[in-house]
């Protein structure tokens, strides 16, 4: 036996004999032992794999096969949604560490087969950051990729406490078990696939940063190839720890002190993490927001995240419009359709860039978030869209949702990037939707090593590039998502859980990808399944069409030329581009569930 191995069975053997380290339901006796997979799919496989299902017990959808392998095999021993979600975002951390991980943060929705619940590991500013943390010494915006690239940009990550609080209360296997495929996978290798290959070669700044550079890149400077085996003993010896205590292995001790000296020395621009900073963090258990929709029930997150009150205006403002031609037009959707969509966007963003913030430090308009969605508001803002002519971009402008105007001056739009998506049901008739993030590609552009003095490490977050870099507008309006000590960015994620009309009947779980369009992704998906009675397999593989407000972008080659030319004299500001997010979702059919991953994607979906 290998000394990791020796390492990883002594911690197990004590953990599982050790109550007092143990969630109420992991008290019995527990046999698992982590398989390696014996292949993996080859670089560049992903767009040969199949939907997944039907299955009649478990499933989990995940953005890499190894992690999807690792929840599979937590699921085949008996283990919780939650125990397999913790699985699966560790291997995450190490296989596909552009896009989230243990530096991040993350929302998660919970079913317990009667209601829904909501964990909010969002990351939180310092305690000492200021209003001006992205303004320059002339008093204007730094550069976004500048600020993002930077020790400024690192919010105090929450994904393992809030991943430990969801367990304290549903987790059925002991915590240290559910460490051992990301620790076995990091002390062994695994293959560097095809997207975080292109990943590596597309971020520069990873380069600047000297830790990150020689552990991605080869003393040449090239990106790791494809196929190359890639080992992180440092990751390896973190999450031991973890495995060993709890989540304060990373909020305190060494792996702290390492974080907040990454942080503090940054090169460039220093960031105020302090100690104290990741010591205090804690996780939050919010109400759900739960609304109607096409006779379903949709369960999403409150803010500070935007997702569901976002894509709830978005679907609640075409219900509210006039019977179009139909949605689907020789399998695309079609302009008619489109020209509603995009327009309902523009009115949806408009409302999100004024008001949606971290609730501890920003009123919900008229004291309640649901009057955002409201149909007679919906019904306001709905009239305001023509058939024939585009809003255009920016000249859509923020609603009055509540009796009195809110004073808050609207956000400039800015970009949002990165994220993974976990959708996971479970044996004993839990689910969840998991969206987590590190913000921007390679977060921070920063790794840290934990202070092990090994290669290797996890990724810090860039979350606060996620607030208002202006405070205030030209005339002094403050707004609502501005930096403020231990305030939470505003959030795009969006997972979902659809549940049957009145009943509390699971039906679907599903979430996505890729920074602020995850909204508009999500949307469509849910009016494919829900209302276009589409699989889950042809919803994820329709083409992106999404606008935050100002251009629409449409997914590069998958509209016809005369798409483009009718959105454009509609009045849209039409472009084409490869898209950045990615869909998972699982879905109850009369033959159990099935599920899919966005095929433009590496992820995959097991279950029995």
């Amino acid at each position: 036996m290998t000394l990791p191995d020796a390492r990883r069975r002594a911690a197990t053997l004590l953990l599982i004999l050790s109550p007092l380290l143990l969630a109420p339901a992991a008290l019995g006796e527990v046999d698992f032992q982590y398989q390696r997979p014996d292949a993996t799919p080859p670089p560049g496989a992903e767009s040969e794999k199949a939907p997944g299902g039907p299955f009649q017990r478990f499933a989990v959808s995940a953005a890499h096969p190894l992690a999807a392998d690792a929840g599979y095999q937590i699921l085949a021993a008996g283990g919780s949604a939650i125990d397999a979600a913790i699985a699966v975002q560790m291997v995450l951390t190490l296989v596909e560490p552009q896009s989230s991980g243990i530096g991040g943060g993350s929302f998660l929705m919970h079913h317990d087969g009667e209601e829904a619940r909501a964990y909010d590991g969002r990351e939180t500013a310092p305690s000492s950051a200021k209003e001006g943390l992205f303004l320059g010494q002339d008093g204007e915006p730094l550069a976004f990729m500048k600020a993002v690239a930077s020790g400024r940009s690192v919010g105090v990550p929450g994904t393992l406490r809030m991943l430990e609080t969801a367990h304290g209360e549903h987790g059925r296997l002991p915590w240290a078990v559910l460490f051992e495929p990301a620790i076995t996978l990091a002390d062994d290798g695994f293959p560097v696939g095809a997207r975080l290959h292109a990943s590596l070669d597309d971020t520069e700044a990873l380069r600047d940063d000297a830790q990150a550079s020689g552990f991605f890149f080869t003393e040449q400077g090239e990106p790791l190839a494809e196929g190359h085996r890639l080992k992180n003993p440092a990751l390896a010896v973190i999450l031991q720890r973890v495995a060993e205590q709890d989540s304060s292995a990373l909020h305190t001790g060494e792996v702290a002190r390492d974080i907040v000296g990454r942080v503090q020395n940054h090169p460039a621009i220093p960031g105020s993490l302090s100690l104290e900073d990741l010591a205090t963090y804690t996780a939050k258990e919010r109400e759900p927001l739960c609304s109607d929709w096409q006779d379903h029930r949709l369960c999403g997150f409150p803010p500070p995240s935007s997702g569901h009150l976002t894509v709830m205006q978005i679907l609640g403002i075409l219900a509210q419009l006039p019977p179009s031609k139909a949605g689907l037009e020789d399998d695309l959707p079609g302009v008619d359709w489109l020209h509603r969509f995009l327009e309902a966007s523009r009115l949806a963003f408009a409302d999100r860039g004024r008001y949606i913030a971290d609730p501890a430090f920003v009123e919900a308009p008229g004291g309640d978030w649901s009057l955002m969605i409201a149909p007679d508001y919906l019904e306001e803002r709905a009239a305001l869209i023509e058939a024939t002519q585009s809003l255009g971009s920016g000249g859509a402008s923020p609603g009055t949702p509540g009796v009195v105007a809110t004073a808050w001056a609207a956000q400039p739009t800015q970009p949002e990037a990165g994220t993974s998506h976990i959708s996971i049901i479970d044996a004993h008739g839990n689910a969840l939707a998991m969206t987590s993030s590190l913000g921007q590609a390679f977060g921070a552009r920063i790794l840290s090593g934990g202070g092990t003095g090994m290669p290797g490490g996890f990724l810090l977050n860039n979350a606060l590039t996620d607030f208002s870099f202006t405070p205030t507008d030209d005339q002094g309006t403050p707004i609502a998502n501005r930096v403020e000590p231990g305030k939470r960015p505003r959030s795009s994620l969006s997972p979902t859980l659809v549940v049957e009309g009145e009943g509390s009947a699971l039906m679907a779980s599903l979430g996505a990808r890729g920074g602020a369009a995850i909204i508009t992704d999500t949307a469509l998906a849910l009016v494919a399944m829900l209302d276009w009675g589409l699989d889950v397999e042809g919803a994820l593989a329709l083409p992106h069409a999404s606008t935050l407000g100002g251009p629409v972008s449409l997914e590069a080659g998958r509209f016809p030329t005369a798409t483009l030319e009718a959105l454009r004299e509609l009045g849209h500001e039409v472009e084409e581009r490869e898209p950045t997010g990615g869909l998972h979702a699982l879905r109850r059919t009369g033959q159990g569930f099935v599920g899919d991953t966005d095929p433009r994607r590496e992820g995959v979906v097991r279950g029995e």
